[in-house]
């Protein structure tokens, strides 16, 4: 492998600052101009279970976690017997030893905190301290990191992080100095990425109702939401939250929802009233393994094909799904503003393993659109307007004319009909919407490719990330073929791949990705690598299923 990858591990139980240890590490690793992945790992539980967080960072671009660790720090018996065969070749283990025994360095972590306020917590800063003799880091530094990163208590955790870093430092012998990069990125996770790609094309109303993976969203947005200008709501239940951003759009707001599969199963009916209404709403779902509750803080891509026709009847319906951070602010902003240009939802669908996860990226504000939707003129206004392209002008209230939205079916005034022939007439305008949207994306990017070489890969959202890195790391050169926009699905895009000579790596059982291309662009697929275990696909592990699948299959 020529990249200069370095991994970190932490693990302990919810409540010791597992997750918080990662996130330093990830903004210590980003302050070297290093490139940095970092994954979360946890269970449905505010305190005990099982939490760990894995950092990778390198001078190279690095588009995904390892799970074979150069420093492994576990502050429990059960992260320890869970991790102890993820210490790469020559790595390092150091575990507590108030609460854990096995091979490795050991050091008293938890009979030191307890020396401290909120002792529990504290020991999660063990793991910067051991982190920073890991990689020559010397205290003065350490003091530096502890004071911008731990707001509270900062002499305390100095206190605890120098008698940790001297036990350390006795111990860990074969030290690794990190090189550092050439350009500072800014660290970004997909769900702050979602937020910001939202803000830079002008949204004014954000609607969610907490439900993992799409709550950092919400979050996001609560506490963001003042500087960007965007009024965040958290309605009774995701009835109301649909609802209610169908309402804002009446009024000429921008509005996004967000949700997970549970909760957009309520939101069905209100879907459909957004397509028959021409609303412009856009709807982003963070599937998480399921069915029913699921898993619900672990990764899956299940709930492809239930979100390309949600909601009853016939409408022009948009699903596009990012396949890296980066493309997740960029992919935002572009249905926000398609969404108002036909007036029709849409959904950006995710996972949980874009959403909380974090990584590099550079994103420009100025390279989105804003979204200017087609306005009323002047004269008699008709909501329904059945014009060529099947577009109809938006006015807002307040007005002296009528502005009537119909859930029925209704006439180009908005008024209710029952007559077969304008019944037809609508079902021919929505029809023509349809085919200007099918029109307009052939002139955008639709499909990503990367590197050359057959056979080819098909992956979309998260997995591409996993695919690109097990590529680099196994270096296996193909072409990995990710279809961003999934409805209308950019057939026009994938002519030249019928050929019986391609795989498909998906996070589900059932290969729903295979499924569409089979039915929609008639690519028959040779072979597919699946993992539905809730967990993201590692880059090493992941790279020797295509060498075998290859050798084997084509």
């Amino acid at each position: 492998m020529k990249k200069d990858v370095f991994t970190y591990i932490i693990g302990g139980k919810a409540g010791q600052g597992t997750k918080k240890a990662g996130i330093v590490a990830a903004n210590f690793f980003t302050d070297l101009k290093r490139e940095v992945f970092q994954m979360n790992h946890y269970p449905s539980l505010i305190r005990g279970g099982h939490n760990f967080s894995v950092v990778s960072t390198s001078t190279s671009k690095i588009f995904s976690h390892y799970m074979k660790a150069d420093l492994v720090v576990v502050l429990d018996q059960r992260s320890y017997n869970l991790h102890k065969n993820h210490v790469a070749k020559n790595g390092i283990m150091v575990f507590n030893s108030d609460k854990a025994k096995g091979k490795g360095i050991s050091i008293p972590i938890s009979s030191e905190a307890k020396k401290y306020k909120n002792s529990d917590l504290i020991e999660g800063v063990a793991g910067i301290a051991v982190l920073a003799v890991m990689v020559g880091v010397f205290k003065k530094k350490l003091d530096e990191i502890i004071k911008k990163e731990y707001g509270r208590n900062v002499k305390d955790n100095i206190k605890f992080a120098h008698t940790i870093y001297d036990a350390a430092n006795e111990k860990i012998v074969n030290k690794i100095i990190l090189k550092k990069g050439d350009k500072k990125f800014a660290n970004l996770s997909g769900s702050e990425a979602i937020g910001l790609g939202a803000a830079a094309t002008g949204l004014d109303l954000y609607f969610g109702y907490p439900m993992t993976p799409s709550t950092p969203v919400l979050h996001f947005f609560a506490g963001n939401g003042k500087k960007l200008g965007i009024v965040v709501v958290q309605p009774e239940n995701e009835i109301a939250v649909a609802n209610m951003a169908i309402g804002a759009s009446f009024t000429g707001a921008r509005s996004m929802v967000g949700t997970s599969g549970g909760g957009f199963c309520l939101m069905q009916e209100a879907f459909s009233l957004a397509g028959m209404v021409e609303a412009p709403v856009l709807f982003y779902i963070g599937q998480r393994p399921g069915p029913s509750t699921g898993v619900p803080t672990y990764t899956e891509q299940g709930e492809l094909l239930f979100s390309l026709n949600p909601g009853q009847g016939e409408f022009p319906r948009i699903v596009a799904s990012p396949g890296s951070i980066e493309e997740a602010f960029y992919l935002t902003a572009e249905l926000l503003n398609l969404v108002w240009r036909f007036q029709t939802p849409a959904i950006l669908l995710s996972e949980k393993h874009l959403g909380e996860s974090s990584m590099s990226a550079t994103i420009n504000p100025s390279k989105t659109k804003w979204a200017v939707p087609v306005m009323h003129k002047g004269g008699q206004y008709k909501r329904y307007l059945d014009t060529k392209d099947g577009v109809s002008p938006l006015l807002f209230p307040p007005s002296k004319m009528l502005i009537k939205w119909n859930s029925y079916e209704h006439d180009e005034l908005g008024l209710t009909t029952e007559e077969p022939e304008l019944i037809a007439k609508m079902h021919d305008k929505r029809l023509r919407k349809q085919e200007s949207l099918v029109n307009y994306l052939k002139k955008m990017h639709t499909i990503n490719r990367f590197g050359k070489g057959e056979p080819w890969i098909f992956t979309f959202g998260s997995t591409t990330m996993s695919v690109l890195e097990a590529l680099d790391y196994g270096d296996i050169n193909m072409t990995v073929v990710q279809p961003i926009y999934l409805k209308p699905f950019p057939i026009w895009e994938l002519e030249g791949y019928k050929e019986n000579n391609a795989i498909v790596v998906e996070q589900n059982s059932t290969g729903q990705l295979t499924s569409l291309l089979r039915e929609k662009a008639g690519i028959e697929i040779k072979a597919s690598i699946l993992k539905y275990d809730g967990c993201p696909f590692d880059p090493i592990d992941l790279a020797s299923r295509i060498k075998e699948v290859v050798k084997v299959e084509c």
